[in-house]
């Protein structure tokens, strides 16, 4: 079960983008591997109790790994992610923001063991920082980065034989720079062929693997109902009627049932009080409720026409005409014959127009989406003061200054 563990570690640290080694701790590798599990949306709880030291659980190793095959495609990932580009690329998405629905709904599952209860504030404070700081290296990174693609594409202009393309990418001018590089770009290319066809090895395997996983799901469905069924006879035979060998054994048992009957009869007597006290409360809740219906009236009303006015400005976005939604990975391609769009992206180096896009489209789109964001974000920022306020009111003696 170790190696598994450190299988699915390999294998989601290179769906996460991030660097892993052998020689990183075991508590931290399955840990890792638990809260990538938990992100991508498995809820199975047997697989979070497992313990830190990687000694059990291959089964449910097994389990979450042809989860993750079935569910987020994790070969094809893979193949993506470590595929040989020889052009200059970027990741362009045009789609809506909502979530798949593998991720909806994943914040309910999340497993509780081993996190504690409260976390500080001033540490979440400090990781928003950090996150910001982060961030804004990233941005200022990528702008670097844009900066030099455009020297290397403008100075190397008309002298790609791809009239299309019509200049170098950064792997192109390295290998006219030093050619003995050559070798490495083979191996790399080599190496993805390998890879290409063991993945059609597999496709063809598949099925097979499938059948015998269905075969594992039923031998611990038929585990687990025996697991219950002897679970109750322990229940069923837990107390025996008679004890010959005691003598005591009658006037505990006499005990224990007089005991059983006070316990009864607390129950009842509880469950009335409970009823009682809550139809008292839900008075006082109506009643309140009528009170602050007359009081906010008015606000409430002034939200209520803030929030449609939202809407139906992002209903004047969503009722435009839709154009193809470009998501994934695109050739950058420098045209220097029309201003107004000096880059574009392109899916191939075919002659159709339909796959390009101009990157001042999708400066357009992210543009008006940023609004639309900024838009809700500001509601959302009013409601979450809002309700702070109530709360603030109900405190005695806490006087709660904004920030």
């Amino acid at each position: 079960s170790l190696d598994f563990w450190r299988l699915l570690y390999a294998l989601l640290k290179q769906i996460h983008g991030g660097k892993w080694t052998e020689s990183d701790a075991v508590d931290n590798q399955i840990r890792f591997v638990k809260s990538a599990l938990w992100y991508h949306g498995y809820g199975r709880p047997e697989l979070y109790q497992l313990p830190s030291d990687g000694s059990a659980g291959s089964r449910e190793l097994l389990l979450a790994f042809s989860w993750l095959l079935h569910r987020l495609s994790l070969l094809e990932q893979l193949l993506a992610r470590n595929r040989v580009k020889t052009g200059d690329e970027t990741s362009v998405c045009m789609c809506e923001d909502d979530l798949p629905n593998s991720q909806k709904g994943t914040t309910e599952i999340a497993p509780e063991y081993g996190l504690e209860d409260r976390v500080d504030v001033r540490y979440l404070q400090w990781l928003n920082g950090r996150l910001r700081f982060q961030w804004r290296s990233l941005h200022a990174q990528h702008q670097e980065q844009c900066k030099l693609l455009h020297k290397i594409h403008l100075f190397t202009s008309g002298s790609h034989m791809d009239q299309i393309l019509g200049h170098f990418s950064v792997t192109e001018t390295d290998l006219v720079r030093q050619p003995e590089n050559y070798k490495q770009l083979l191996q790399l290319l080599e190496s993805e062929t390998m890879q290409l066809e063991a993945f059609l090895e597999w496709k063809q395997l598949e099925p097979v693997y499938w059948q015998w996983m269905e075969a594992v799901l039923d031998n611990m469905a038929e585990e687990g109902n025996m697991s219950e069924s002897q679970d109750a006879h322990v229940e069923k035979s837990g107390l025996p009627k008679e004890n010959l060998c005691c003598p005591w054994a009658d006037s505990l048992t006499g005990q224990i049932g007089r005991l059983s009957r006070d316990l009864m009869t607390l129950r009842d007597q509880l469950h009335k009080l409970i009823t009682h006290r809550k139809a008292v409360w839900c008075e006082k809740v109506k009643t309140r409720e009528e009170e602050l219906q007359k009081e906010w009236f008015s606000v409430t009303a002034r939200k209520i026409q803030e929030s449609v006015e939202l809407k139906l400005l992002d209903l004047a976005y969503l009722c435009a005409p839709k154009k193809q939604k470009k998501h994934g990975s695109c050739r950058l391609v420098f045209r220097s014959k029309h201003p107004a769009s000096q880059m574009g992206f392109g899916r191939s180096v075919s002659k159709d127009p339909v796959s390009a896009v101009s990157a001042t489209d999708v400066i357009r789109e992210l543009q008006m989406r940023e609004a639309s964001l900024e838009r809700e974000l500001k509601q959302l920022q009013e409601e979450c003061r809002r309700r702070l306020d109530e709360i603030a009111e109900g405190l005695d003696g806490v006087i709660c200054i904004s920030p």
